[in-house]
């Protein structure tokens, strides 16, 4: 089992920044990857960017440019910079990590952007 606890969101004017922490506890040693989902209101979840335990990233070509994760092992923790916001991006940002069997997610994190 993994336990994954988000914070850092919080409201900002558009063209601000953010930065979400995910911090990653229980069997961490099995994680293979991690990364961050968000999902808006009457909208499906979606992915925002992925890294695997090799450092790899993939990111929704929406936030491409703006949005940086990264990830700190020793730490067992996951970032997520998060530059030029938009007033789109306002969602519940969700931490996600996988094993070889499973998939975790933490209780979210609201980010708010105001024009």
């Amino acid at each position: 089992q993994v336990q994954l606890v988000e914070s850092g969101g919080g409201l900002v004017q558009a063209g601000g920044s953010l930065r979400l922490s995910c911090v990653a506890s229980g069997s961490v040693f099995s994680i293979n990857s991690m990364g961050w989902y968000r999902q808006a209101p009457g909208k499906q979840r979606e992915l925002v960017a992925v890294i695997s335990s090799l450092g790899s990233t993939r990111y929704a070509d929406s936030v491409k440019g703006r949005f940086t994760i990264s990830r700190v092992s020793a730490k067992n923790t996951v970032y997520l910079q998060m530059n030029s916001l938009e007033p789109e991006d306002t969602a519940v940002y969700y931490c996600h990590s996988r094993d070889d069997n499973y998939g975790y997610w933490g209780q979210g994190t609201q980010v708010t952007v105001s024009s």
